[in-house]
């Protein structure tokens, strides 16, 4: 391990990249070596600088922070990817353990947690901060849909009626219906509302 760790910050707010940038200045262990936007910023820095980590913004425009980590574990496998986040969704923090992150955290964290799991996943320790943790638990415990019925609840959380469901796939009425009943038994709801309800709250559907 190099004398210092080498940090790409990623995150489409200048504000946060500052405030990571001012608390890591002061780590003997630490230096940032550079900034990105967006993901696609990120995967070209990350080839140009070589850090040693990254830490990954989730929710970001023109490429996400799951789709970055990702791109960038396949070019550089060593690199630790540390998400921060806001806010963080099911599915999403998961495909970005798939992707290869090594550690998420929330962006509230305090600074010496922070610097915390930062030295952690340098190591390769995973880091998971306990608002994370309960939301991929969360997740594990939903029932899975086929891909049908995930589009199908989608529909449902779109406004859609059961007609308009019925067009969309090509469906009869009763066959809506059927899928709408295994649907709701799976994710063990009444009815429509509830689905939606659950679907939001699990952000199944996040844009």
């Amino acid at each position: 391990m190099p004398s210092k760790l080498k940090i790409l910050i990623v995150d489409d707010h200048a504000i946060v990249r500052d405030g990571l940038a001012a608390i890591l200045k002061f780590q003997k262990d630490m230096t940032v070596v550079g900034e990105a936007d967006d993901g696609q910023a990120a995967i070209k820095k990350a080839q140009e600088l070589q850090p040693d980590i990254i830490l990954m913004d989730l929710m970001m425009p023109n490429m996400n922070g799951t789709d970055a980590t990702s791109a960038i574990k396949r070019i550089l496998p060593n690199v630790q990817i540390l998400i921060l986040t806001s806010y963080g969704t099911s599915a999403d923090l998961s495909r970005a353990f798939r992707n290869g992150a090594t550690g998420a955290i929330t962006k509230s964290l305090p600074k010496e947690e922070l610097l915390s799991a930062i030295r952690n996943v340098a190591s390769g320790t995973r880091v998971v901060s306990p608002e994370i943790e309960q939301t991929l638990k969360e997740e594990a415990s939903t029932p899975s849909l086929t891909p049908q019925q995930f589009k199908i609840l989608h529909s449902l959380t779109r406004g859609l009626s059961n007609n308009d469901i019925a067009r969309e796939f090509g469906l009869s009425k009763a066959g809506v219906k059927f899928h709408l009943l295994t649907i709701f038994r799976k994710l063990n709801v009444a009815n429509r509302t509830e689905a939606v309800g659950l679907a939001s709250r699990k952000h199944m559907f996040q844009e």
